[in-house]
This record gives C-alpha cells, sequence and structure tokens, in this order.
C-alpha cells in the first residue's frame, strides 16, 4: 500500500475515533439534562455528516480503487455513526433493528475495503449494536 493510501484509511480512522468522543460528549450533555433528546440527535447526526463529508473528500491519487476506498469508508463510518445516534435516542424497535444490522454491515464492509486496498485492519472493538436508547439511560443514569 503506499503512504498515501494509508494516510487516507489512517485518517478515517481518526475520524472515526473523534466521532466517538463526540457522541460521547453529546450524550453526556443530553444526560446532564443540557440537551433535549431531539437536539442531542439532530446535534450529533449534523457532526456525523460533517465529518462524514470533510473525509470523503479526497484528492486524486491517479488510483481509482484506492480512491474508492478512501471515500467510501467515511462514507460507512457515516452510516455507522448515525446509526448509533437512532439507537441512543430512537424508540422505533423496527428503526433500532435496523441501525444494528447497518453498524454490523458497515463495519465488515469497511473491513473488507481496507483489505482490498492492502491497508491493516483497525483494532477490533465490538459492534456497538446494543446501544440503550438515551431516554432510558437517562432515567437509569439519574435513579442512582
Amino acid at each position: 500500500m503506499t503512504r498515501t493510501g494509508n494516510t487516507r484509511i489512517n485518517r478515517a480512522m481518526r475520524l472515526a475515533l473523534r466521532a466517538g468522543v463526540v457522541a460521547s460528549a453529546l450524550a453526556t450533555a443530553f444526560w446532564a439534562g443540557a440537551l433535549t433528546p431531539q437536539d442531542a440527535f439532530r446535534k450529533e447526526n449534523d457532526l456525523a455528516m460533517d465529518r462524514m463529508m470533510a473525509a470523503m473528500d479526497v484528492r486524486p491519487s491517479g488510483d481509482i480503487d484506492r480512491d474508492f476506498a478512501a471515500m467510501m469508508i467515511p462514507h460507512h463510518q457515516g452510516a455507522i455513526d448515525m446509526a448509533l445516534a437512532e439507537l441512543r435516542y430512537g424508540s422505533n424497535e423496527q428503526l433500532r433493528r435496523i441501525a444494528q444490522e447497518i453498524i454490523v454491515e458497515q463495519q465488515q464492509e469497511i473491513a473488507a475495503m481496507q483489505l482490498a486496498v492492502g491497508a491493516s485492519l483497525s483494532p477490533s472493538a465490538p459492534a456497538p449494536t446494543q446501544v440503550a436508547p438515551a431516554s432510558e439511560t437517562a432515567v437509569h443514569h439519574h435513579s442512582h
């Protein structure tokens, strides 16, 4: 893999890590009563979209396959981030199941694209598909 390809993949992984930190901060603000569930959901999704669009802005390298992967990986990560927000703030059980499926499928596709372009896989972490809705977590959190 070229240095440029590794840099693009690593940038996508760093953005994903930052997304988790931001989501955690938003969830904390929600639990503290600073944000309504709708506000927290909207802010989290707006940030996810901004990160995704910035990460997808890839300068052509001359390698169509690497450029494709470099753009699609953050696109898939954006879908994961949005699905996580649904799990945190949504209440529709059918949509929550769909969000869980999105997370698993998009993680698998990210790994497949990384392997296809010769990138090393990011450290594995369990798929966060069992996130309790923020409303349940907030109630539980405040009851202690």
